[in-house]
């Protein structure tokens, strides 16, 4: 009897040398953040009835926005933004419109520089019913006053689409698209915006039709990030442009393989840029520094409603936060390092319908989460450091 005693102690042995030098188990998933979510009340503004329908939220040097507008009974649009020094108690921002499509602008997008606010506005309008594109700024007197464009400005035959706007050193920046591919608006002080498109880089190619995205100002300039599609397939890549004026612009397409990719939101985080997008049938983030990018970890993706659909991403003082399309149990995201990300509960569950908005924006240890699901519209707030429960 000792012999097959003796055989089965060494396959034991075997087994245990082969478990060990084997592939490392996987890691168990992060425990789950669980923010005091404190939900906040927008005042209508002045003289207007109506609901309210947010957009977009912004945070810089103290100041925290919102943007939006007022429906009332009758479905008419009237343009309208908040401001807060907590992210708690807000104050109606008067709205001074220049033209007759400004008194009806429905703020889609908001920047912050130097704790002021710019905005981009648009109302349907004309024979085509084309959108009607404004941008605003912020007055010294904190009213936020339209700066009517020239219609081809944003419009015109080669319109698509104009997107994001970001607030840096050097001035605004628009993401956004035409026909002939990416484009960029830029400004020094967000009274005047020129637009930059059909140039190397952002023009469709050879290498494929670029999307913009979404945009940021660096220490160098400015950065977007979108994707392009190549001649003859039907996946896209991940991309990102690079200018130090705003008109110059160089593509860089990251690395992926085969995998369908894009990418959707940027934030600067630290020394680090961190984006976010889709990867294959998941979404992940890749980290850039300086000119150098790789990829960064996953967001998960699995179980909910658009695994594809990032709607908002942040950066805390301690790191980033992404919401996706999802249950409020599997939408929020957050890293330290853009590696590893936990998963964040939030107080609702975020649509994935392209006629929802949903808005996020933080600063220091205060997080905003903003949900309009189009039957109504919340804003909460969450300060203090993140931590399972």
């Amino acid at each position: 009897m000792r012999r097959p005693l003796a055989v089965l102690g060494l396959l034991v042995v075997l087994l245990a040398a082969c478990r060990s030098s084997g592939r490392a188990e996987p890691a168990p998933a992060p425990e789950p953040l669980r923010p005091a979510w404190q939900p906040a009340s927008l005042p209508l503004p002045s003289g207007l009835s109506g609901r309210l329908a947010l957009r977009d939220a912004a945070a810089c040097a103290g100041r925290w926005f919102v943007v939006g507008a007022v429906v009332d009974a009758a479905g008419v649009t009237r343009p309208a933004a908040w401001s807060s020094a907590d992210a708690a108690s807000w104050t109606p921002l008067r709205a001074v419109p220049r033209s007759p499509y400004g008194e009806e602008n429905v703020l889609t997008a908001a920047g912050c520089r130097d704790g002021r606010l710019a905005a981009v506005g648009g109302k349907s309008g004309g024979v085509h019913g084309n959108p009607r594109i404004s941008t605003w700024r912020q007055g010294a007197d904190g009213s936020l006053v339209e700066v009517p464009a020239e219609f081809e400005v944003f419009g015109g035959a080669d319109a698509v689409n104009a997107g994001r706007i970001a607030g840096g050193s050097r001035g605004w920046l628009i993401s956004g698209n035409r026909a002939t591919g990416a484009a960029a608006w830029v400004s020094p002080d967000g009274a005047d915006f020129r637009l930059v498109s059909a140039v190397p880089g952002l023009a469709t190619d050879a290498g494929g039709r670029p999307w913009a995205a979404d945009g940021t100002a660096t220490a160098s300039g400015w950065l977007m990030v979108g994707s392009v599609q190549g001649s003859g397939r039907t996946g896209s890549a991940a991309v990102v442009w690079t200018s130090a004026d705003g008109s110059a612009w160089r593509r860089a397409v990251l690395p992926g393989g085969d995998a369908d990719q894009d990418l959707q939101r940027v934030v600067r985080a630290g020394d680090r840029t961190v984006a976010v997008g889709r990867r294959g049938d998941g979404l992940g983030a890749w980290l850039g520094e300086g000119d150098a990018w790789r990829p960064g970890g996953g967001l998960g993706g699995a179980g909910t409603d658009r695994p594809g659909r990032v709607w908002g991403l942040a950066a805390r003082g301690d790191g980033a936060w992404a919401v996706v399309a999802g249950s409020a149990a599997g939408a929020g995201w957050f890293s330290t390092d853009g590696t590893r990300w936990s998963p964040v509960a939030l107080p609702v569950a975020v649509p994935a319908a392209s006629d929802r908005t949903v808005a996020v924006a933080a600063a220091g240890e205060v997080a905003l989460l903003l949900v309009d699901d189009g039957a109504g519209a919340r804003v909460w707030s969450a300060r203090g450091p993140w931590r399972p429960a």
